[in-house]
This record gives structure tokens, sequence and C-alpha cells, in this order.
């Protein structure tokens, strides 16, 4: 309906067949937005083809043919994209030694490269416009470290800081970047948003490798926050009318960035050492 492409504001998630992409989507569907939900498999897509304002459609940050796609296909349908939200991710854990080279290469591939190709992909339509939003999902992860996340923390460091330079670069044409850093997401920890590379030759690194596997599950689902709160910060990033650039998302996000402020290295490192039993 032409009112509804003049009228009502659109946002193209990548990443959105589960976790915190598809509670956003469920989210920014209630608030009356359009919503591009993209997906590696779309064809699997149940839930989210039966709303009228949404457009399921595939998008592959790997594959730079499917983002140009998805994208056109946003146009087509909404006639215009206000928000881009780079969701799409995953983490990918394990001692560096252990990790083979294409696991590095595709770690990199889907949370840095991945997401600079969706964005580059929105920026001529942002800028035609004059306007437009781009959401990079981060996290506590992008400002502080585990011991073992040598790749996921070097994607979401690279993140905060593409992010950062974006804002000045994209502001005099009214185009907004917001970080949004969530902490633990009660989502799919162990299952296909987790990594894990290990080899139980290198002897060293197990005791490390055991403490860290004992840890991350109970601080996921007992200090974790569920994708639809971080959904809910996400809207008020993109809806809150300022420059703000990071959004701390989650109770235990709050709680560690706050004490990475407050201690200096050598005190917040030997917090993390002895978390994790590696002594002094």
């Amino acid at each position: 309906m032409n009112t509804s492409r003049s009228e009502t504001q659109t946002i193209l998630i990548t990443g959105s067949s589960s976790g915190i992409g598809r509670a956003t989507a469920r989210l920014f569907l209630a608030k009356g937005w359009n919503v591009v939900a993209t997906m590696r498999s779309p064809e699997n897509e149940t839930e989210l083809t039966g709303f009228d304002n949404a457009l399921v459609t595939r998008l592959d940050v790997q594959d730079a043919a499917s983002i140009t796609a998805a994208v056109e296909a946003g146009l087509e349908r909404f006639g215009r994209l206000d928000v881009l939200m780079n969701n799409a991710g995953y983490g990918a854990y394990g001692p560096l030694e252990a990790t083979p080279m294409d696991k590095i290469e595709r770690q990199f591939g889907v949370n840095v490269f991945g997401l600079l190709a969706t964005t580059k992909a929105v920026l001529p339509h942002f800028r035609a416009n004059r306007g437009g939003t781009i959401v990079n999902v981060s996290s506590m992860g992008g400002r502080i470290t585990f011991p073992l996340g040598t790749l996921y923390h070097g994607t979401k460091f690279a993140v905060e800081g593409l992010s950062e330079s974006l804002h000045y670069e994209l502001a005099p044409f009214g185009v907004r970047v917001k970080i949004v850093e969530p902490g633990g997401v009660r989502t799919d920890f162990g299952g296909r948003s987790f990594d894990f590379s290990n080899d139980p030759d290198l002897t060293e690194y197990q005791p490390l490798v055991e403490a860290l596997l004992a840890s991350l599950g109970p601080m996921m689902d007992e200090g974790g926050s569920d994708a639809e709160t971080i959904a809910g910060a996400i809207f008020d990033a993109v809806t809150d009318g300022t420059d703000t650039l990071r959004y701390v998302a989650g109770a235990d996000a709050v709680a560690l960035l706050d004490a990475r402020r407050a201690a200096d290295d050598a005190t917040f490192f030997a917090g993390m050492r002895a978390q994790f039993g590696l002594g002094t």
C-alpha cells in the first residue's frame, strides 16, 4: 500500500533466524515498522513470513550477490530503508594454536567483512536520502576479553573501531551509527552461534579449556539476558533521536564494563586470571 511505503519506517536486519535478530524483528514489527528479515535459509522460516509488514529474504553476509539482492528486494517492497541492523555473527573460541586457518578466516569473514559489505551496500541509499541509522551489534566482548576468545574478541574490537570511525564519516549527511554491546544472551550457547576449536594433544591448554567451558554455560544461563531485553535496547538506540554511539545492553555487561573502567590493567587482569584459574 502506498501510504505504508511513504510513512512507515523500514529496518533491514541480518541474522534474523534466531536469537537477537529474531527478537528484534518481532519487536519492530509489533511497533508498526516494516522489517526486511534476512537470513541464510529463508525457506525454513514460518513465523515472520506471516506478517504483512515483513519481507523474509535470503542474505548471507559472505555472499555479495545475496547482499545486493536483499537490499534491492527491501527497496522494491517498501520503497526505502531507514535502518540497517548488522546482527549476523557468531563466536569462535579455543586455543589459537588449535584453530585451523579456515576457521580464523570465516570468523573475520562473517563478523567483520560481512558487516562491512552489508553496510557498503546500504550506504548509497542512505546518502541519497541524507539520513539513516546503522546499528552494529558488538558485545561487551568488544571492550573486554575472556581467555581463548582471540578470534571472537578480535572481531568485536574491530567492530567497535570501525563503527567509531564511521560515525564521524557519515554524520555530515545525516547517517547515525550506533553500537549495541550485549552481555551474555540466553539464546544459542553451545549451538550454531558458538564454534569451539581444541586439540586434546595440546595438553598445556587443557586446564584453561576446561575452566572456560565450565564457566561460559552458567555465565550465559544465570547472568545473561534474554534476547528480548537486547532487542529493547536496540529499539531504544534506533529511536532515541540522539547521536549517542554506544549502548550497553544487559545487567552483566553493565557490571563488567563498569568494573573495567574502574580498574587499571593489572588489577582487572588479575581478577580475570583468578576467575579462570590462571594464577598470577
